[in-house]
């Protein structure tokens, strides 16, 4: 049991807060997020699934895993040695590193629909660039989105209208602030599964659509050939379809979740575990999709360092070689039955939706529902666990591992059960509850 005693972790953070706006870089690293004053905000090093926070204290990941990015686990060997060797040999030169036309050969071999490939090193950038390519491409300007994409304007101008038209897409409070009012109208949003939204959006804005970008799948999957027929409007209407596979791509399906949908975009985006925690992010697409970034100025420097094809290469020849997406289904299901089974024996009201077990979750369908997840994150880390009520699986995520993990889900849904009954969930609470969306911290 881990008695959480993290001065140092804890100090260091309330001055972060102090000097650095937002007191992280990635809104979804915020302790405040998962239990504030209590969660964790740095590690001084990480393993498989395991990680050590500044005072020592030593914890079972069983939340994000580097926010999706490890789906090979943390400090994988073989992906750490490729990289080794790409600093080694010089990681930054004058010239082009090879790896990049490897790797693009490589996507275009797991993708035959695509043709060509550019690259970034983060996924928010890859999304900006695919949209730039679309754009350029079709010499028109309006985006249709769903989902989330990222923090650029491009994305955001969709919150510009008279309405929260990301409601629903994005953490409540996330406001267009910064972003030019003139983009309003650029880009709209539709929901998931939602043909008449979408329909609607093609006619009021029909040949100055340029480009329609979604996930195929996270949460839910497509029903009612929902993905067929947007295929068909997009091509109908010479708009490009773009698929974000940055989370869900690679951990449903070896080369993306399309693959597995069968349907093939014009362009595909990829990040977080084409990397396994080194910074790289792909555009994929056909020729004519692609035509614009032949004339459109898209250009950075840090584009062409080595490390990040490195990794990816590593990346994809162990993702080849272990069924990653059988496997991390396999732990997803695993642990859905120990929350079902747990909160059963000790009536706990919690609600998994129906997806794909490579995204396990939960909620509490409680009035105190924030404060209650508060308490589960607060009562693991006291059993040596990062838990929130969701996880994203990974290989290194071992059988073992896994029982020790459900065996103090039992632990902590008896203690919330018993809280619950005799209504003392808010005084056993050791801080603030943890915010729903984006707050200012200072």
């Amino acid at each position: 049991m881990n008695e959480n005693k993290s001065p140092v972790t804890q100090e260091l953070y309330e001055h972060a807060k102090k000097i650095i706006p937002g007191g992280t870089q990635l809104l979804s690293k915020r302790p405040e997020l998962y239990a504030p004053g209590q969660w964790p905000a740095y590690y001084s090093k990480a393993s498989g699934c395991e990680v050590w926070d500044l005072d020592g204290n030593h914890y079972y990941d069983m939340s994000t895993n580097g926010i999706g990015a490890c789906l090979l686990g943390f400090n994988d060997i073989d992906v750490s040695n490729a990289v080794k060797s790409s600093i080694d040999n010089g990681s930054m030169c004058s010239l082009n590193p090879p790896e990049e036309v490897y790797l693009a050969d490589k996507l275009c071999g797991i993708h035959p629909w695509a043709e060509n490939v550019r690259f970034t090193r983060s996924g928010g950038e890859a999304m900006t660039v695919a949209v730039r390519i679309a754009r350029a491409s079709t010499d028109r300007s309006v985006i249709a989105v769903c989902g989330y994409h990222g923090w650029h304007d491009w994305y955001l101008a969709a919150n510009l209208g008279a309405d929260d038209s990301l409601r629903g897409h994005l953490l409540p409070g996330l406001e267009p602030i910064g972003v030019p009012v003139e983009l309003r109208n650029t880009t709209v949003a539709f929901s998931y599964n939602n043909m008449e939204q979408f329909e609607n959006i093609v006619k009021k804005y029909g040949k100055r659509l340029a480009a329609v970008v979604m996930e195929p799948c996270k949460y839910s999957m497509p029903e009612n050939n929902f993905l067929e027929k947007i295929r068909e409007i997009t091509e109908k209407n010479g708009t490009v379809l773009i698929f974000d596979e940055i989370t869900i791509g690679w951990r449903l399906c070896f080369g993306g979740s399309h693959l597995k949908l069968g349907v093939n975009p014009d362009m595909a985006v990829f990040a977080k575990a084409l990397g396994n925690g080194h910074p790289i992010g792909a555009v994929i697409g056909t020729a004519n999709a692609m035509e614009g970034a032949q004339k459109s100025f898209i250009s950075s420097t840090y584009w062409t360092e080595r490390t990040g094809p490195a990794a990816a290469l590593s990346v994809l020849d162990k993702m080849s070689r272990i069924n990653i997406p059988e496997y991390v289904a396999k732990i997803g299901n695993t642990v859905v039955s120990s929350w079902k089974n747990s909160a059963q024996k000790y009536s706990l009201p919690i609600v998994i939706p129906e997806c794909s077990p490579c995204f396990a979750k939960f909620n509490f369908k409680h009035e105190k529902e924030n404060e209650l997840k508060t308490l589960f994150v607060q009562y693991m880390l006291k059993q040596g666990f990062l838990a929130t009520p969701f996880l994203y699986p990974t290989l290194a995520h071992t059988e073992t591992i896994v029982k020790l993990y459900s065996e103090a889900v039992e632990v902590v849904f008896s203690q919330i059960s018993h809280d619950m009954k005799v209504d003392k969930i808010s005084e056993k609470l050791r801080g603030p509850v943890a915010h729903s969306g984006f707050k200012r911290l200072n």
